[in-house]
């Protein structure tokens, strides 16, 4: 990357959060809903440690916020860890899968395949994949983590009181934007779990981290890899590289957007280092950047704030703060992960607009004024084709919980839909002379 290009990305960084500090602050906490638990979770279980899983995630947020300039989140490899948190992997077991995962997708960075898989996805099957990510946080936060609650329990600070309040102050702030919703939620959250863990006399302490290094044996290696790795590799390709960047073009038009293999090769690199000192297997997934965008972060400034945050906190506190935060209440973190999701689904909106990247071209000279409006080049079947193969890659990836079944079917829809066309054009051929038995 050039000097140049660096310096534009941090004066704009700067100038962006010198104007808008609060939005920055309060976007660049958007993410944590889906952050948090599944740290938690995996630090409790031992699988990882969480000290190491905040510096390195920190300093891999630093760097994403002053190389790409965009509230590109750090999120947990979600296959790797559901498959971690259910057989209790050692910390062997989930290095040898994030390095693993990290040298495919390495691979496939250097070589281009990456970039030529990019090419070759329809905008609906990308799309799709988006808004079932979208839909897919949506039903887990409310079937996982919000359905269990009572109306007063498991605690007067976290039940479906405090959560039924959260979605609506999140409704309230649909209309009135510039609200810090995610600050001052975190921050309620954060007291409520500060008053509980003071009477519980389990208040985090100073614990200075002392780095250490995993190496996974043959059977960790094994298990790891072909266990959870392999898994991960099709939901990494498609939600934290291909559909992340689509979205980034999508919700920040004037920001020049990272390539497919720069952001392939972040991946990559965040994996082949972090994962050796026990940290938790990270990407850079869609979910999180629509949530940080919708709470605020418009910059890479916004989550440079979270990775020194994170950082600072890793070092001096480390495991000590396990029992603080598996006090922070799940109603709240609930709604912001449904608030995450629902921003993700919106962009199926744009599908036959001037908004879809594959017809904006047209859109601007058919429309006149660069809005979304349905442009002259789509008919009526044309569109329902869309929406239909859209739908398809939706209804597969949220029925089975799969990313690669959800591509494969849209995918497959496409190349029905493309059938007439391609009978036509080797009819023409045919005509021609220029097909021969």
């Amino acid at each position: 990357m050039k000097i140049e290009t660096l310096r534009e990305i941090s004066s704009r960084n700067l100038r962006t959060f010198r104007n808008h500090p609060v939005s920055e602050i309060s976007g660049s906490l958007g993410d944590l809903g889906t952050f948090l638990p599944i740290a938690i979770a995996l630090a409790v279980n031992g699988t990882v440690s969480l000290s190491s899983t905040l510096i390195f995630s920190g300093i891999f947020n630093i760097l994403t916020g002053l190389f790409f300039g965009i509230p590109l989140p750090v999120q947990p490899m979600k296959a790797i860890a559901a498959v971690a948190i259910a057989r209790s992997f050692s910390n062997g077991t989930i290095a040898a899968a994030g390095i693993f995962v990290g040298a495919c997708i390495l691979l496939f960075s250097v070589t281009g395949l990456l970039r030529w898989f990019a090419d070759v996805i329809p905008i609906p099957v990308i799309k799709g994949i988006q808004v079932g990510a979208g839909l897919s946080l949506v039903i887990a936060s409310a079937g996982k983590t919000l359905a269990p609650l009572g109306w007063i329990h498991p605690s007067w600070a976290d039940n479906r009181l405090w959560a039924v309040a959260a979605f609506i102050f999140l409704l309230f702030t649909n209309v009135y934007r510039n609200v810090p919703y995610a600050l001052l939620v975190f921050a309620l959250g954060l007291t409520f779990a500060l008053v509980q863990s003071a009477l519980a006399a389990s208040l985090p302490s100073l614990e200075i981290w002392r780095p250490f290094v995993v190496i996974p044996g043959l059977p960790e290696w094994k298990v790891g890899a072909l266990d959870a790795g392999v898994g991960q590799i099709p939901l990494t390709t498609l939600n934290s590289i291909v559909a992340v960047v689509h979205l980034a073009g999508d919700l920040l038009p004037r920001v020049k957007t990272p390539s497919i293999t720069a952001v392939g090769l972040s991946v990559a690199g965040m994996n082949l280092v972090g994962c050796w000192f026990g940290a938790m297997p990270v990407c850079h997934g869609s979910g999180g950047l629509a949530a940080q965008y919708r709470f605020g972060a418009r910059s890479g400034s916004s989550v440079v704030f979270l990775g020194v945050l994170k950082l600072v906190i890793g070092i001096f506190f480390g495991e000590t703060l396990v029992g603080l935060l598996k006090r922070f209440p799940s109603a709240l973190l609930g709604v912001m992960v449904i608030a995450a999701g629902l921003e993700l689904v919106s962009v199926g909106e744009s599908l036959n607009t001037t908004g879809a990247r594959d017809i904006a071209m047209f859109g601007q000279g058919l429309t006149g004024d660069g809005e979304h409006e349905i442009g002259p080049m789509l008919s009526d079947v044309e569109r329902k084709r869309r929406w239909t193969v859209m739908m398809v890659t939706v209804g597969l990836l949220v029925g089975f919980k799969n990313d690669a079944i959800g591509f494969v079917a849209g995918m497959l829809c496409h190349w029905v839909f493309q059938l007439p066309w391609a009978f036509e054009r080797a009819r023409e051929r045919w005509s021609e002379g220029r097909i021969r038995v």
